[in-house]
């Protein structure tokens, strides 16, 4: 017997056009297409105000870096103005020491680099003019007044122009991001809970949380790279000291700041190295120095990086490399740059975003953010 209360289904006829698969298919994809096209208006956007944003980032995560310092001194009673000062003043009087060794290494070395480079072009012209080439010397000057010519065209100078004026972007970001920096260490809880303020209160802690285990990933992921590319500059360093070969602290100065680009950073910046090696030594000691570069990467990425990085940077490989692509691709090296540790924070804020709330959580929160 029928049940008179259950409803009456609908006939097939009168059903509604987006009931069915391809009317679905169809909202879905419609949905899509609006958070992409919304993401692409966020980026380009944030493309055009680049020159606050990246130092914005760049202050954030050096702000994460030296978060465990300013908290150790504020628990030994050092009020927070002075520890923020002590903090920005120890950063930057070791990054004027880096500074310092390596401009003092260049200049004692360049005369040496500049007579072995040069010994090392006529060598390269012999070899093109008298090898297997058959190069001839009159195809080798047009080459050359064909680079002159390029170096004097327009094109180059409106480049130089546009270098002057990206000088003075970073001249002004730098100053940006030290301000933003100070205002950060100094009042990162306040400034993040200022931002918390219209949410509610379960939205709020698990914001919270976000911030909180933000600041720890992008602490962490600062701090082991920095361990990385210590250890990376160090061995590198030590085999072009042992070799002879010229600018070996500028080089190894490099190799520090290349590790930073995961992946591909130390590797270019250790073939920097090869070259100037081959340039000034010759390629058996190029050989050497590559076969070195190889084994400090190994080294890098069988153990260094499981270890120290293991637990602040949960990426697979695949996605750092497409992170890295995209912030090449939408920001050049300062994207190349910040890529991996964006990706890192934005995972962080899906998995803390979609984590069951539970009592213990906020208990756990670190005393300071810095973000």
């Amino acid at each position: 017997m029928a049940n008179p209360t259950a409803p009456t289904p609908i006939p097939a006829t009168r059903r509604p056009i987006w009931q069915d698969l391809l009317g679905r298919t169809a909202i879905r994809s419609g949905q899509i297409l609006l958070v992409l096209t919304l993401t692409a208006l966020v980026v380009l956007g944030l493309r055009q105000l680049k020159l606050i944003v990246i130092p914005v980032l760049i202050a954030a995560i050096l702000a994460a870096a030296v978060t465990p310092l300013v908290r150790w001194l504020r628990r030994r009673g050092v009020p927070n103005g002075l520890a923020t000062w002590i903090a920005i003043l120890l950063g930057g009087g070791t990054l004027g020491v880096v500074v310092w060794l390596v401009v003092r290494g260049i200049r004692n070395g360049w005369s040496e680099l500049a007579a072995s480079a040069s010994e090392g072009l006529d060598e390269l012209q012999a070899f093109l003019t008298d090898g297997p080439l058959e190069i001839t010397s009159d195809q080798i000057d047009q080459a050359r007044e064909a680079a002159t010519d390029l170096l004097a065209s327009d094109q180059v100078q409106s480049g130089a122009i546009a270098g002057a004026t990206a000088v003075a972007e970073v001249v002004t970001g730098i100053f940006l991001g030290a301000v933003v920096l100070f205002f950060l260490i100094k009042d990162g809880r306040r400034i993040w809970e200022f931002f918390l303020q219209p949410l509610r209160p379960s939205a709020a802690d698990r914001a919270h949380r976000i911030g909180d285990r933000s600041v720890e990933v992008l602490g962490g992921y600062v701090r082991g790279t920095a361990v990385v590319a210590l250890v990376d500059a160090f061995f590198i360093g030590l085999a072009l000291v042992i070799l002879g070969v010229p600018l070996a602290l500028p080089l190894a100065t490099v190799v520090f700041l290349g590790a930073f680009i995961p992946l591909v950073g130390a590797t270019v910046a250790g073939i920097l190295a090869g070259l100037v090696a081959l340039v000034s030594n010759g390629p058996t000691t190029a050989l050497i120095v590559l076969a070195v570069v190889v084994a400090v990467n190994q080294l890098e990425g069988d153990l260094l990086q499981p270890v120290v990085m293991g637990k602040a940077l949960s990426l697979h490989p695949l996605a750092i490399l497409l992170a890295l692509t995209a912030g090449t691709i939408l920001s050049g090296i300062i994207g190349a740059l910040l890529a991996v540790p964006i990706a890192a924070v934005a995972w962080t804020v899906i998995k803390e975003w979609n984590a069951h709330d539970d009592g213990g959580a906020s208990a756990s929160r670190v005393t300071a953010v810095a973000t």
